[in-house]
């Protein structure tokens, strides 16, 4: 959203901005002061009601939540259609079908010309040969012509082609965490999605993963070593998933796996490897070489009923992950269906 603010306006404004990150806990940094200043401003509604709302229910704003607010409500990344790059690969393929229906018709009123000119010829008249011969000059040019007009439309193509590849690669971006790389809540309700809608009795097992004593050890060695922290956890986690499963960031140091297809005893067990892969880890400062405390998550598991929602799901698969982190932490609880 853009301001048009006097040098004094900006001022007091830039103020209580900093004022409000203070009061939310929050290091002035670019997107952090963006978002502080947007919700002084009072304009971005959307941006406002979310903050609000994050505010009477947890008392705090995090890092997660922060860029989410960013890209969805100061970049407008929510805005952004995902089906656009659909239309233009649907469009670029009804232009190329068009042509190649066009040069097939062109074929036919060629080889129909050069049929007639073949007839006529066997004429005497010389005005006829004449024009023939004018005719078939005619015919040679738009021969050449077509040549080069499918010349033309292969280079298309591959431009086409090459346009949809960056299009691909844009569009994987919308569906990422830029912190861990694993897929964010949009992707995870499109998927989810239409997983159910092609079968709505499908099996999918849910795996809420969450970092113990995150918070405690951000504050203590900051938030750019705890991103490379996150970072490494949710790259070990997602190498149990495979390819047929979803890993998802829901949280500042929350991750949801959903596996399509996997009973409840599988997936237990799935999620005591990664608790089991997660505690091997061994972090150690790049910069210092000094070793940082050992990392420990705690998993809670559930699965799918049929006909419930998304968000029914996940409340039940907190209430597994509220067990285990009452147990001490570093745990897996199921939570039958």
């Amino acid at each position: 959203m853009k301001h048009h603010d006097s040098l004094a306006q900006a001022q007091v404004k830039m103020a209580k901005t900093l004022k409000l990150l203070a009061q939310w806990k929050l290091p002035a940094t670019p997107i952090n002061y963006a978002i502080g200043y947007e919700y002084i401003c009072e304009k971005n509604t959307p941006l406002i009601t979310k903050i609000d709302q994050h505010l009477f229910a947890n008392n705090h704003l995090d890092n997660f939540l922060i860029e989410q607010l960013y890209q969805d409500h100061v970049l407008g990344q929510s805005n952004l259609r995902d089906d656009i790059f659909d239309d233009a690969k649907q469009l670029t393929a009804q232009l190329s079908e068009t042509c190649h229906n066009a040069n097939a018709q062109g074929n036919k009123l060629l080889s129909a010309l050069d049929t007639n000119i073949a007839s006529v010829r066997d004429g005497d008249k010389e005005q006829a040969a004449q024009a023939l011969s004018r005719l078939s000059q005619t015919v040679e040019l738009l021969k050449q012509q077509q040549a080069s007009l499918l010349k033309q439309l292969a280079k298309t193509e591959q431009q086409a082609d090459n346009l949809y590849q960056e299009f691909s690669a844009a569009r994987k971006e919308i569906y990422l965490d830029p912190v861990t790389r694993l897929y964010n809540r949009k992707a995870l309700s499109k998927h989810f999605d239409t997983w159910v809608s092609e079968s709505p009795d499908r099996q999918i097992a849910a795996l809420v993963v969450s970092v113990d004593d995150f918070n405690l050890f951000s504050n203590k060695f900051g938030s750019l070593i705890g991103d490379v922290i996150l970072s490494k956890i949710a790259n070990k986690v997602s190498n149990y998933v495979g390819e047929s499963g979803l890993p998802v960031r829901t949280g500042n140091e929350e991750f949801l796996i959903l596996l399509p297809d996997v009973e409840m005893g599988i997936a237990s067990e799935i999620a005591e490897k990664i608790r089991q892969g997660v505690e091997k880890i061994r972090f150690i400062s790049s910069k210092s070489g000094i070793r940082l405390p050992q990392m420990t998550i705690s998993l809670g598991v559930s699965e799918f009923k049929q006909k419930e929602t998304l968000n029914s799901l996940l409340s039940r698969t907190q209430k597994a992950l509220s067990n285990a982190q009452q147990k001490g932490l570093n745990q897996v609880s199921m939570l039958p269906a």
